[in-house]
C-alpha cells in the first residue's frame, strides 16, 4: 500500500484498523507502571526518550500477552487502570477533548467523564492492536526544540513487518516539577483530542454534560467496561 492510502484514510474518526491501534497506544501510554525513584529520573529526561522508552514498553508489553493482541477490551482495562497515568496527562486530554465546556462542570462530572473517556478510547481501539507483530518497531524521527520550550511534539513512525511506516507525533508539555507529559497523539494527521472535541460538543450541545457522561458510560457498559 502507499504512503498516499494511508493519508486517504486517515479520516477525522480515524477509521483504518492499524491507524486506530497506533492512537489507542495513547491510552495505554496513560498505564505505564514506573516507580517513584523512575517518575523521578524522568523529570530530567528529553522528550523523545520519554516517548521512545515509553513506546518500547508498551509494544514489548503488548507482543507479550496474547489477550491484549486479541482485543480483550476488558484486561486492557485492567492493565490502563492499574499503571495509573504516570507519564500521560490524561486530564488535560479529557479537558482540551471537551473544550469550553469543561470550565462549567463540577468536580465530579470532570471524574466521571476522565473515567469513560479512558473505558472509550480502550472499547474503541482494543480490536485494532491485533496490528502489533513480533517485528514491530518505533523510529525515533529528528527532535527539535529549544531549551526554553515547554510544550513540543516529538515524532516517530511505526513500522510494521508489511507496508509502509506510519507516522505518529506526541505532543507534549513540561509540568512545574520539569517532568514531561504526553497529552495528545497525531496518527497520519489526525490528532486524538481535535477528533473528539467535535464528537464530545455536539453531544454536550444535545444532551448536556451529564448526557454525554451517561452516552460514554452506556456504550462501555455494553462491552463490559
Amino acid at each position: 500500500m502507499k504512503y498516499s492510502d494511508y493519508r486517504a484514510a486517515a479520516a477525522p474518526a480515524a477509521k483504518r484498523p492499524a491507524a486506530r491501534g497506533w492512537m489507542f497506544l495513547f491510552t495505554l501510554m496513560a498505564g505505564l507502571a514506573i516507580s517513584l525513584s523512575a517518575m523521578q529520573a524522568h523529570a530530567q529526561q528529553a522528550p523523545d526518550a520519554l516517548v521512545k522508552q515509553t513506546v518500547d514498553g508498551l509494544l514489548t508489553a503488548i507482543k507479550a500477552d496474547a489477550d491484549i493482541q486479541n482485543g480483550n477490551a476488558p484486561k486492557l482495562l485492567q492493565l490502563v487502570d492499574k499503571q495509573i497515568l504516570p507519564n500521560v496527562n490524561f486530564e488535560k486530554t479529557t479537558q482540551l477533548a471537551a473544550g469550553r465546556h469543561w470550565r462549567d462542570a463540577t468536580a465530579e462530572q470532570k471524574q466521571a467523564l476522565i473515567k469513560e473517556f479512558r473505558a472509550t478510547l480502550v472499547r474503541t481501539y482494543s480490536g485494532a492492536v491485533s496490528a502489533v507483530r513480533p517485528q514491530t518497531t518505533v523510529t525515533m524521527l529528528p527532535f527539535r526544540a529549544q531549551p526554553a520550550d515547554t510544550d513540543v511534539v516529538v515524532r516517530t513512525t511505526i513500522n510494521q513487518p508489511n507496508g509502509e511506516p506510519i507516522q505518529v507525533d506526541y505532543r507534549l508539555e513540561k509540568m512545574q516539577n520539569n517532568a514531561w507529559k504526553i497529552y495528545d497523539v497525531n496518527v497520519l494527521g489526525v490528532w486524538l483530542i481535535q477528533n473528539y472535541r467535535n464528537q464530545f460538543s455536539q453531544e454536550i450541545s444535545q444532551k448536556g454534560f451529564d448526557g454525554l457522561i451517561k452516552t460514554l458510560a452506556d456504550r462501555n457498559r455494553q462491552s463490559g467496561l
